[in-house]
């Protein structure tokens, strides 16, 4: 290893691509079955120059991709074992029943987050939430661990992220005695719930603030979660919150 190697810190991405990774993210909610063509095609049209390439590797670094089916290719790492996707046509109607977790991309002035949150699928419960600068698994466990303290899940459902499908991820998941379950390839629909609470969260509280480090995105997002759990009616709900859904079926359960 050379010498040089050791003192390099690598550069952040410019103000220019901060903004376009912002317009990116606000797109993707708006057409997540836009690809990098198809994104490179709708911002040359609102007048900003960016190449396919570019929109590309900016979108691979939000951990972004198109809503599509795609085709198995290739067999799955066996250190990344994919499981199958077990809620397709199970009634889902009380607390603890299935969880679901995803991580989305957070803007800040300069730079960004990732965000991962656990919610309780009946009751749209944010169980967790923990942020990171880095898209590795240890956040996502620690999200995981905090939400155990709530309860524990029949089923855990997540995407096929990287996060989600590894050893120190789904060890924890079936050390609980939970069963693991996956979306499909860009199927966002198999985990709709969580997808909503993110667009929810992005229009009401993170693209009305000026986010400019960590602790502002703690506070924002924390506010925001309180308000979701505890104030915030659902009409999918009866009008209730999802903190009175969760807490009171368990308390009924009891």
């Amino acid at each position: 290893m050379s010498r040089s190697s050791q003192y390099y810190e690598p550069l952040g991405e410019s103000a220019d691509n901060l903004a376009l990774m912002r317009r990116l993210d606000e797109l993707h909610l708006e057409h997540p079955l836009y690809g990098s063509r198809q994104m490179a095609r709708h911002l040359r049209r609102e007048g900003v120059v960016a190449g396919r390439h570019r929109v590309r590797r900016l979108m691979r670094l939000m951990g972004m991709e198109a809503v599509y089916r795609k085709p198995r290719t290739s067999a799955a790492n066996p250190e990344h074992r994919v499981y199958p996707y077990l809620l397709r046509d199970l009634v889902i109607d009380r607390p603890d029943q299935v969880w679901c977790a995803d991580i989305t991309y957070i803007p800040v002035s300069r730079g960004f987050f990732y965000l991962v949150a656990v919610m309780d699928w009946a009751s749209r419960h944010v169980l967790s939430w923990r942020l990171s600068n880095t898209m590795d698994s240890a956040f996502c466990v620690e999200a995981l661990d905090a939400a155990r303290h709530c309860g524990t899940p029949q089923i855990f459902n997540t995407d096929q992220g990287a996060q989600f499908t590894s050893i120190a991820f789904t060890d924890r998941v079936r050390a609980c005695g939970a069963l693991c379950s996956m979306d499909g390839r860009g199927r966002y629909l198999d985990n709709i719930f969580i997808e909503r609470l993110w667009r929810s969260l992005k229009y009401e509280a993170v693209y009305l603030h000026e986010l400019t480090d960590g602790r502002d995105v703690e506070r924002v997002i924390g506010s925001w979660f309180s308000f979701y759990g505890e104030l915030r009616p659902h009409s999918s709900l009866g009008g209730r919150t999802p903190g009175d859904v969760y807490r009171g079926a368990l308390g009924e359960a009891a």
